[in-house]
């Protein structure tokens, strides 16, 4: 089955609901009105967004357009496995409901803007600090260069090739983040959700409707598909579990925490993001009516879209089961799907480098507008750095790096997570954790060749394949709590911690 061209319509459709996000963006700048020349109002929304806008801002800021065409197209590949997102998500809420409240306590007493801010108040360490940072902008950079993945995915489906329209939307993109912040892609995550909404329940509806209904798409898929093996389910659980672990980790899920306007705001955001994972689960099952639907790699192949492989999964079925119109409608909602998180992504990764590099290091004694210039400038490199990235290196790199950064994001765990309860952990103990981690989590990603993030781990005579990713942490906190042991024993100097325990409740 090799997808037909589209027609003048799915263009038209495409480029107008691109058009209003564009205006939504610029717009964006006027609404609660602020001085954007004060980092937290350009980073953070001056910490003011309610349930209703942190929901909407969270939403989009997780479920992106690379899980909306990645995760199907999992499914499509490897079957059963895919679904571990969907576990990861429920046990990543109740997770987030205990423990982010705290950190936005913290952050809003002593005004600390990103994560890294937290560590170095904790631990009264600079270093620690800058490797926290360091770690957010190297998981960041690919995960942004990835949504680039998921509009070339659609941009290639309606016929429009080479780099130039993937350049001028990133353009747009970048000019209106400058000029508005963290305000734009709250307001355009609104619009984003609504139109992906729509998609996904006409998807859901409609494809099965044409091949004969949900048992026939069941019966359709080849049965190793349908099942885990047994050697997949250690895998399925602990990617399950470190990656929920590591999700709000990442710098941009913590922009959208400490956005909000307080701990409640979190906690009832927390109780209704799991409609998301609703949504997931729908989104997920694209994978298998592909199948049914005769969607074959070779057609993409056929079709000149060799590159993108399964991810040109949803593309094609879209392709063959709706009118023109609706696959441009279907295809925005993709693309706007990646402008959001971009958004979001890239000016978390500014936050980090102005506020732990930058004035950390370089300009202590920066002013309030040049920390924000400095900021809105780093988000511009940010962005065209990742599209430099995704324009000139295969896209299998982009791939890679992502994987890597899960594996590298949870080695901030110790330091964030748990020093949100305890300070017993030396700051040298977690740094030595910190870096062991990551060494040993990126040698089990190049022994598996950058081409997943399952390693097989050997004890004794059992071979145990999991999440690389969880088995690093298990050494990191290992290694941080034994040489904490030897540096207490010999009293070596903790630091001051400049927060106090009323600064992490009510």
């Amino acid at each position: 089955m090799i997808p037909q061209p589209l027609d003048a319509s799915a263009l038209a459709v495409f480029v107008f609901l691109f058009a209003l996000v564009t205006v939504v963006g610029f717009v964006a700048s006027r609404w609660r009105r602020a001085d954007l020349d004060q980092l937290h109002e350009w980073g953070l929304g001056g910490r003011r967004f309610g349930t209703l806008v942190t929901w909407f801002l969270l939403g989009g800021d997780l479920y992106t357009a690379y899980t909306f065409v990645a995760v199907p197209a999992l499914v499509y590949g490897a079957g059963a496995l895919g679904f571990f997102a969907l576990p990861y998500t429920v046990i990543t809420y109740p997770f987030v409901f205990v423990v982010m409240p705290r950190l936005w306590s913290v952050s809003h007493k002593h005004g600390y803007i990103t994560a890294a801010d937290f560590v170095r108040g904790r631990f009264d360490s600079g270093a620690l600090a800058l490797a926290v940072a360091v770690t957010g902008i190297l998981a960041t950079m690919p995960y942004i260069a990835l949504q680039l993945v998921g509009i070339q995915v659609v941009l290639g489906a309606m016929g429009i090739q080479g780099d130039l329209p993937l350049i001028i939307a990133f353009v747009i993109l970048a000019a209106y983040t400058y000029q508005s912040g963290l305000r734009a892609p709250a307001l355009i995550a609104v619009v984003k959700d609504a139109i992906i909404y729509v998609t996904v329940i006409a998807a859901v509806v409609v494809v099965p409707m044409k091949l004969g209904g949900y048992g026939r798409i069941f019966d359709a898929v080849p049965a190793p598909k349908l099942i885990l093996a047994p050697q997949q389910q250690t895998a399925y659980a602990t990617l399950a579990l470190g990656s929920a672990l590591a999700l709000f980790l990442y710098p941009h899920s913590m922009t959208g925490v400490l956005s909000s306007s307080g701990r409640s705001v979190i906690r009832r955001n927390t109780a209704m993001l799991p409609a998301y994972s609703f949504l997931l689960g729908l989104i997920a099952l694209l994978g298998y009516m592909a199948i049914a639907a005769g969607v074959d790699k070779s057609d993409a192949y056929k079709a000149g879209f060799a590159q993108y492989g399964t991810n040109f999964a949803v593309p094609a079925l879209f392709l063959s089961a709706f009118p023109a119109w609706f696959v441009g409608f279907a295809f925005a909602s993709i693309a706007i799907g990646a402008l959001v998180p971009a958004a979001i992504m890239s000016i978390a990764a500014a936050n980090l480098f102005t506020r732990n590099i930058y004035r950390e290091f370089l300009r202590p004694k920066c002013s309030a507008k040049e920390e924000s210039t400095v900021a809105k400038l780093a988000s511009l490199v940010v962005k065209f750095g990742a599209l430099a990235f995704i324009v000139l290196a295969p896209q299998k790199y982009a791939i890679q790096l992502q994987l890597l950064g899960g594996v590298w994001i949870l080695q901030t765990f110790p330091a964030i997570v748990v020093g949100l309860y305890s300070r017993w952990l030396h700051r040298w103990g977690l740094l030595a954790g910190w870096f062991v981690g990551m060494a040993l989590g990126t040698w089990m990603a190049a022994t598996l060749g950058f081409k997943g993030s399952v390693y097989p781990l050997h004890l004794g005579g059992t071979t145990i394949p999991g999440y690389a990713a969880l088995w690093a942490l298990l050494v990191n906190l290992g290694v941080a709590a034994i040489v904490t042991s030897v540096l207490r024993a010999f009293d070596a100097p903790a630091g001051a911690d400049h927060t106090a325990c009323e600064d992490y409740g009510e």
